[in-house]
């Protein structure tokens, strides 16, 4: 019952996926070939929602029909605990807790990543062909504030073809936050091979931090900064929705900014410690379908199923609101995270102690 419950909601958002963007790739010039192969790898990333709703339905499915068939009568009769009659459930729970982390931490972050970088190398390749390179995958007007280095930095635009920013402007800042030298060219880059950044046509200003006078001005045609180590990539996912990166991209956006008390940073860690609690989904979902599915005889089975959706509902409502709250630093981002799991692990296991 799991496997065909799963196999059927991944089917229904394979075809909201297709509705989303099956136009769109064609548009890019996206052959059959290309089609296939994005589907099927975007149809891994879906796994986070698919499982858990999955699992729910299947044990309650299979719960129901035991309950109908008056077989939890027969073995409680008999003298057997509810444990001892659940617990090839629960260490099916445990499987799938330590499947939950494998899925989180490396399968759909691949997924995500792998997904995108299709979708942007055929949207490259189809503006490549009425534009000039510097033109295409443009990202806007990127901010990035590196405050452990003491450095803004600003693009006009940035283009993901040829990973170059253009209309370039750094801002070198003292302990104090007061400007000491700004950088201004027409294009730069990160240039591994050179170690560092390299600007081409600019001009670097030499500021008095206590006044904001300029001092100095100095020409260049290019200039390599070695001291400069920002990454382009974290530049551009910094301003992207939490919800939509990938662990991986979430990690590194919390490893760089941990010491740098940005205010951005709490709606990242909220969403990254939230995956992590994804984990102890299957048995929260367990701990709040077994009670109502093995109630009394005399209690509709429909009954219990009902109250077990219902708490999974308002799971997910918990969900919203200490992501919410966590995100405008009402709570900690950890406990805004944890706070809904615990809570509803809590819940199932106090109507799992009642039943028993």
């Amino acid at each position: 019952m799991l496997g065909l419950v799963l196999g059927a909601t991944l089917g229904l958002l394979l075809m909201q996926a297709l509705y989303d963007d099956f136009r769109d790739l064609l548009q890019d010039g996206a052959t059959a070939m290309d089609l296939a192969v994005y589907f099927m790898i975007k149809l891994p990333s879906y796994l986070s929602v698919v499982l858990p709703l999955a699992l729910l339905v299947s044990l309650l499915y299979t719960l129901g029909q035991m309950h109908r068939n008056h077989e939890f009568t027969a073995l409680r009769a008999a003298g057997v605990g509810l444990f001892r009659i659940t617990r090839g459930i629960w260490v099916a729970g445990l499987l799938l807790c330590g499947v939950t982390w494998y899925i989180n931490a490396t399968v759909i972050p691949w997924s995500i990543e792998a997904s995108g970088v299709i979708r942007e190398n055929l949207a490259f390749r189809n503006e490549v062909k009425d534009r000039s390179v510097d033109r295409v995958g443009v990202t806007p007007a990127v901010a990035f504030d590196n405050r452990q280095d003491g450095r803004m930095w600003f693009f006009n635009r940035y283009s993901q073809f040829t990973r170059r920013g253009y209309g370039v402007t750094v801002v070198e800042l003292d302990a104090k936050r007061r400007e000491k030298t700004r950088l201004l060219a027409r294009e730069g880059w990160l240039d591994v091979a050179r170690g560092g950044w390299v600007f081409r046509d600019g001009r670097e200003l030499t500021m008095d931090p206590e006044s904001g006078e300029v001092e100095g001005t100095v020409q260049f045609a290019e200039k390599v900064r070695t001291d400069f180590d920002e990454d382009p990539e974290l530049m551009l996912i910094f301003d992207a929705r939490p919800q939509d990166l990938s662990f991986t991209e979430l990690r590194r956006i919390i490893g760089y900014f941990t010491l740098n008390e940005n205010p951005k940073l709490t709606a990242y860690q909220v969403r990254y410690y939230s995956v992590l609690a994804e984990t102890l989904g299957p048995l929260i979902i367990i701990a709040l379908a077994i009670p109502f599915a093995v109630s009394g005889v005399r209690v509709n089975p429909v009954v219990g199923v009902s109250k077990s959706l219902g708490l999974f509902v308002v799971y997910f409502l918990l969900l919203k609101t200490c992501a919410t709250l966590g995100g405008r630093d009402v709570i900690p981002a950890l406990w805004a995270a944890l706070l809904p799991s615990l809570t509803m692990l809590g819940a199932g296991l106090w109507f799992l102690v009642r039943v028993r």
